[in-house]
């Protein structure tokens, strides 16, 4: 039985894209640059981990899946296959929570709210 492990968001910029998905999410950070990976990422001709085209969020907990943002060359353009569902517990303050990281608030429905993030990526924002 396959066990989910990683799920990975295409877009332009991965590093401001890690940093929204490490703040919208409980329990998650964008991992931290060692010395190790930036000598990987120099000798891939990266010299600033903002210009990083894999970016890792990594769970605070064991057992969550890893988020990567992953640089593609095409901008987002159509509606998603596959979406994230989050849930808090007030809908309200989380929705500006999320809209004063770089959410957009895409459409209300009772208890339910679709938002994008800052490349576009919809997802939804369910209270109880």
């Amino acid at each position: 039985m396959a066990l989910l492990r990683d799920i990975v968001f295409d877009c332009t910029h991965p590093a401001s894209l890690a940093r929204f998905w490490a703040a919208a999410l409980t329990g998650y950070e964008v991992a931290p640059y060692d010395e190790a990976e930036l000598t990987r990422l120099r000798a891939e001709g990266i010299e600033d981990p903002e210009d990083d085209p894999l970016v890792l969020v990594e769970p605070t907990a064991p057992g969550a899946p890893r988020l990567f943002c992953q640089r593609v060359p095409e901008p987002k353009v159509t509606k998603n296959r596959v979406h994230l569902d989050l849930w808090a517990e007030g809908l309200a303050s989380e929705r500006d929570r999320l809209v004063g990281l770089g959410a957009v608030l895409v459409r209300e429905e009772p208890d339910l709210l679709v938002l994008a993030d800052p490349e576009g990526n919809e997802f939804c924002l369910l209270a109880d």
